[in-house]
């Protein structure tokens, strides 16, 4: 014969952890990493945390604050140091490519966010301290503050755009696919009446991700230390 356990009392459960911001972004991240960005939804972290959805509005205004502070968090995993203070330091470029490489590793292990961060934008500590870093290097670098200002905006929009570009090819097959067929159209493409692409075919799709990181990464460097920028008035 079972015995039945006699349901407890609100009085008798477990006292629940005070909802605050921090606690949905730690439940958002869970959902994250175990059912994708898409279930992190107010609904799906209302259910997590046992509470109404309406509750997690006073913390976070909407989905996309949410991804947006989501982001933050993860933001916390990027190397800052990109090797400073190691045996034979690295010049200010070597360290800010090494932080830039470890921004985008970052993303690329969350394809969807990744995609998502091309249009959220975080606002956290975690960010600040990503973009004090990489305007620290671009100044060592010799970049004005105009310069750095609008160039920590260029760096960080190609490392993201990277990120869910790769991420997606190697997440989703059909994204392979799309890519072989845009290969094939490139490489079929009639020298007659595409003389341009076959006279920079196989250079147009050649060279593999760390190559074209790198090379994407100095030309924009390059450009942002070589480029005026107008003066903003204070």
């Amino acid at each position: 014969m079972t015995t039945r356990r006699a349901p407890l009392s609100r009085r008798e459960r477990p006292a629940k952890p005070p909802l605050s911001r921090r606690w949905i972004v730690e439940a958002a991240l869970r959902v994250l990493r175990d059912e994708g960005l898409e279930k992190v939804t107010m609904r799906r972290l209302a259910q997590e945390l046992d509470t109404g959805p309406a509750s997690l509005y006073v913390y976070v205004a909407n989905t996309a604050a949410l991804h947006a502070a989501v982001l933050d968090a993860l933001l916390g995993e990027v190397d800052l140091s990109g090797g400073e203070g190691a045996e034979g330091e690295r010049d200010w470029r070597e360290q800010l490519r090494a932080v830039m490489r470890s921004y985008t590793l970052v993303l690329f292990a969350y394809p969807q966010l990744a995609r998502s961060a091309l249009v959220a934008r975080p606002s956290g500590e975690n960010y600040l301290n990503l973009v004090e870093r990489v305007l620290g290097l671009l100044a060592r670098g010799g970049a004005s503050r105009e310069q750095a200002a609008w160039g920590v905006d260029k760096l960080l929009q190609s490392a993201t755009a990277t990120a869910a570009e790769q991420s997606t090819r190697e997440s989703d097959p059909a994204a392979t696919e799309e890519w072989n067929a845009a290969v094939h159209a490139l490489d079929a493409a009639s020298e007659v009446a595409y003389p341009a692409i076959a006279a920079h075919m196989p250079a147009l799709v050649g060279g593999t991700p760390e190559e074209r990181f790198r090379w994407g990464f100095d030309s924009l460097v390059n450009g942002i230390i070589a480029t005026p920028a107008p003066a903003v008035e204070e």
